[in-house]
Formats: C-alpha cells, sequence, structure tokens
C-alpha cells in the first residue's frame, strides 16, 4: 500500500508541473470514483388495499414499516491534490500540512468544475474535512 501512496505522489507531481495555473486561493484537485456506502431506508408495508372513509376519500392506513438497506453514493468524496493555492502555507512539520499528490476528502457537492482540466475541481480549504493518510 506505502508504493502506491508513493506512486501517486510522483505521478500527481508529474501532472502538477504541466499545469500552466497557479491558484490563489483553490486546490486543484481529481474527484476519484464516489464512494459507495450502505444506508437504511424506512419503507412503509402495505397491509390492506385502500379503503373508503365516509367521505369517499380513499386512504391506505399504514401501520407497519420495514427498513430496506442499500448501497448508494456516499456524501463525501476523495481526490487527489494537484495543485496548491499560492496562497497556503505548507510546512512538513505541521500535521495538517497539504502535499501535491495527498487523498483528500470534501464533500461531493463543494467545489465547482474547472473545465480548463478535464474531470477536475477547485476546492476551498474549508471545504476539506480530511486527509487520507
Amino acid at each position: 500500500m506505502e508504493k502506491e501512496n508513493v506512486d501517486q505522489h510522483v505521478l500527481a507531481e508529474e501532472v502538477s508541473e504541466k499545469i500552466n495555473f497557479e491558484f490563489r486561493d483553490h486546490f486543484l484537485v481529481k474527484p476519484l470514483d464516489p464512494i459507495k456506502v450502505k444506508k437504511e431506508f424506512i419503507k412503509p408495508v402495505l397491509q390492506q388495499e385502500a379503503v373508503a372513509d365516509k367521505n369517499g376519500v380513499e386512504a391506505v392506513d399504514y401501520k407497519d414499516t420495514d427498513i430496506e438497506v442499500k448501497e448508494v453514493d456516499s456524501d463525501y468524496r476523495k481526490g487527489i491534490v494537484l495543485k496548491l493555492p499560492t496562497t497556503f502555507y505548507t510546512d512538513e512539520k505541521v500535521a495538517n500540512a497539504i502535499k501535491v499528490g495527498d487523498t483528500v476528502i470534501f464533500p461531493d457537492t463543494a467545489g465547482r468544475k474547472f473545465d480548463l482540466l478535464k474531470d477536475s475541481r477547485i476546492i476551498r480549504y474549508y471545504d476539506i474535512i480530511a486527509i487520507e493518510r
């Protein structure tokens, strides 16, 4: 697994060097495939067909519920940092230092598409909620 991370950092550095943009306040991130998670959904269980009440309105009375587990996309996404903002202070001694090639986690709705580089997003520092180590 360590070898994968080293290669990823080297690859990201090579890609970063070829990008002719310097970002002032944003990180340039290459989002990875969506993360799948299992979520529970509560659904009503139909016990009887619709019955008309005294006003003629047909209604169904749901007394029980069932739990259904589905695999869905997570609300969060992983991405590889390709460029750092010029205003970002990097120091190897700082525990939360972010470097080119790091895998970061951010809300899937964060940032904006950066269409000058295919499949990339620009993300602000406060949208990054974790760094994968």
